[in-house]
């Protein structure tokens, strides 16, 4: 049904999410994220956002990512329809596959980073996923989309793919949080979605926005006088 991945910069600390599936709204369903937190992927047969909530509740907390998939996962009588993935501010990664998951399904791990998938063509889009990812340099949303691409290209969800979603968190950035949440090209457009929102103007005005280092951040004048002379003259004032 779907595949996802969670990672953890370590040249930066940034922390970034990326899924992909065969039904509509993967970013709804699917991804959730807190700076002070880290990052999960709740999906299956069944998803559950209580998990992915609740084992970022975990985290906050103070627990690992194992110890957050354990604690969530456990008490509930349908674990078996489900699947919860967990990266914690660390780059601590825990997974957990329901054994009533369509096949193909599974998770694969290396150094700050967790791949899960199920109703997979075969196991070996999670490999493509994965090593793409280790393999591949650049910013972390560049990254994410590269591994994305691999998984499709390497199978994919079993009935293709219908929409996808990122979502890229840090302390000294405001979020990126971009869904594709219905389309015939979901990747395509969320490439040409994180090409927009990494641009100007738009780049530009995320720029001036809080942050948690920086809460009380404000554009001045001289700022907004830029952002204004970088937006075309027919979006101006809108």
């Amino acid at each position: 049904m779907t595949f996802s991945i969670l990672a953890r910069d370590a040249e930066t600390g940034r922390i970034g999410g990326a899924a992909a599936t065969g039904s509509l709204c993967v970013g709804g369903w699917v991804l959730r994220g807190r700076v002070e937190a880290g990052l999960t992927a709740s999906q299956g047969t069944a998803p559950s956002t209580l998990w992915g909530e609740a084992a970022l509740d975990e985290m906050q907390a103070g627990s690992s990512a194992a110890q957050a998939v354990s604690r969530v996962t456990t008490p509930d009588p349908g674990r078996a329809h489900r699947q919860l993935a967990a990266l914690d501010v660390l780059g601590g990664t825990a997974a957990f596959t329901g054994e009533a998951s369509v096949p193909a399904c599974a998770s694969r791990s290396a150094s700050g980073v967790i791949v899960s998938g199920n109703m997979l063509t075969s196991e070996s889009v999670l490999d493509a996923v994965l090593s793409t990812f280790v393999s591949t340099t650049g910013a972390l949303p560049d990254r994410l989309l590269a591994a994305l691409t691999a998984g499709e290209k390497a199978g994919s969800d079993s009935r293709g793919l219908m929409s996808s979603a990122m979502l890229c968190l840090g302390p000294d950035m405001p979020p990126l949080n971009l869904r594709i949440d219905y389309s015939e090209t979901p990747l395509g457009d969320l490439a040409g979605l994180l090409g927009r929102a990494t641009a100007r103007p738009y780049a530009d005005w995320s720029y001036l926005v809080p942050t948690r280092q920086a809460p009380f951040r404000a554009p001045t004048d001289q700022d907004l006088a830029r952002l204004n002379a970088s937006v075309p003259t027919d979006m101006q004032g809108k």
